[in-house]
């Protein structure tokens, strides 16, 4: 064995460089995630209520919590790289783990706590790996391990409160009671969790490379964006029959819309929001990557979640033959959809707001013209509420196309230039990566 340990043998914990960007094993990691939001969404499909969304929005804070730690870790140390990776898979298997769970965490109280009790186990597991990650990576800075160990009761409250909702419903002889007491709980765990992210502060934590965070948090909205090309695909049911116009229309509309939505964060706004998290420093910085990205990146997603659910809800009316196609759209699935994609430019307009310090007229005329189109689209066909809400979409990023041209060349130009700079501040970091040895603590 030669004396030395597992640790040794895989290499040291490689810290984040100035300029960074995210490595394929983040990406890797992702894969459990793209998977969770697709058991959150069919989950929540299979029986759409106003105490089904509840418990979806819960079980996405929460989810999203663990991301949000996940992407603390990974300002400080490369997750792809040492004897990181390991930890990691383990980490991966826990939240794989409670992804397959969550159905169960809300079901029959009468059923058993099985489920929520691997929700609960999983979920330790998953902050276990981190907390330890982090713990090591810190081990020589005296501040951060104190701010670490400010987040320790957060940990270990989450921890109770998630094993009180796992067992509180078996001891509860009334459903109803046992019910509204598992969602208090869930409930009472997602205030406790993000009141703690502000009240702790920023002090002792920091934002190695902006390009790595900024990089990090916009590629799992892609895969949230992702999710509703699943449900538009799932919801038109082309490989159960075979295709109409109507239904290979609506899958078409679909496509069109998430990425008129994709167009409105990543066309101006995310990377003009990257320069300026570049642009900041110290304690300003972290507080600008926690309330933007941390904090506002939630609603988005969860935006995208719901219109997910309504795009699936009403592409299957429109490709299912039984169903005329003059019908108009019933249940949520109309406002669900309008109102998802409201949430999700809300919450970006908030981003904008919180980064760059500007609102822009466009959005919340936007944001106006699709609530004030609900009624409407109500009455209208599938096909024809579907198309409405494209044409508001489409008709926003054409808008601002034709009005910003002149500040979308300046941002391109400029992030031409911060990416240079940032690639040889990284490149020098990596010089000097290779010139210190293993234990120098300054690794």
């Amino acid at each position: 064995m030669g004396g030395k340990g597992w640790r040794d043998r895989l290499g040291p914990a490689v810290p984040i460089a100035p300029g960074a960007r995210v490595d394929k094993f983040e990406v890797f990691f992702d894969l459990v995630f793209v998977f969770s939001f697709f058991i959150i969404t069919r989950a929540t499909a299979m029986n759409i209520s106003g105490r089904s969304l509840l418990h979806a929005m819960l079980v996405l804070a929460v989810l999203w919590w663990c991301w949000v730690i996940h992407s603390v870790v990974a300002t400080r140390v490369r997750l792809g790289l040492g004897f990181v990776p390991v930890l990691m898979v383990v980490g991966m298997a826990a939240l794989f783990c409670f992804a397959l769970a969550l159905p169960q965490a809300f079901g029959d109280p009468r059923e058993g706590a099985a489920g929520p009790v691997v929700v609960a186990i999983s979920y330790v597991v998953i902050r276990a790996v981190h907390f330890l990650l982090f713990w090591h990576v810190v081990r020589h800075s005296p501040n951060e391990r104190r701010q670490l160990l400010r987040f320790s009761p957060e940990l270990v409250f989450s921890t109770l409160l998630l094993v009180a909702a796992a067992m509180a419903p078996s001891v509860i002889e009334d459903p109803e009671a046992a019910t509204l007491a598992r969602d208090g709980l869930w409930l009472t765990l997602v205030l406790l969790q993000y009141t703690t992210g502000i009240l702790v502060g920023t002090w002792g934590w920091g934002v190695t490379s902006a390009e790595h965070w900024t990089e990090r948090y916009d590629l799992i909205l892609i895969i949230a964006l992702g999710e509703s090309v699943i449900s538009v695909g799932v919801g038109s049911n082309l490989l159960g029959q075979p295709p109409t116009w109507s239904a290979v229309t609506a899958a078409v509309l679909g496509i069109v819309f998430t990425a008129a939505l994709w167009w409105a964060h990543y066309d101006m706004i995310g990377p003009a929001a990257r320069i300026a998290l570049h642009a900041a420093k110290d304690g300003p910085r972290v507080a600008m990557a926690r309330d933007a990205y941390a904090y506002l990146y939630l609603p988005m997603i969860a935006g995208i979640i719901l219109f997910a659910l309504g795009a699936e809800g009403i592409v299957h009316e429109i490709a299912d033959p039984k169903i005329p196609i003059t019908q108009p759209a019933h249940g949520p699935d109309v406002p669900l959809l309008f109102g998802g994609v409201i949430c999700y430019l809300s919450a970006n307009m908030l981003f904008q707001l919180r980064t760059l310090h500007t609102l822009s007229w466009t959005r919340v005329g936007a944001v106006l013209v699709l609530a004030s189109s609900i009624p409407i689209a109500s009455h209208l066909p599938g096909l024809a509420a579907l198309a409405l809400l494209t044409a508001i979409c489409v008709g926003l990023v054409a808008t601002e196309v034709v009005l910003f041209t002149d500040a979308r060349r300046a941002l391109y130009a400029a992030v031409y230039q911060e990416r240079t700079t940032h690639e040889a501040h990284e490149a020098a970091f990596r010089s000097r990566w290779h010139d210190t040895t293993p234990d120098d603590p300054s690794t």
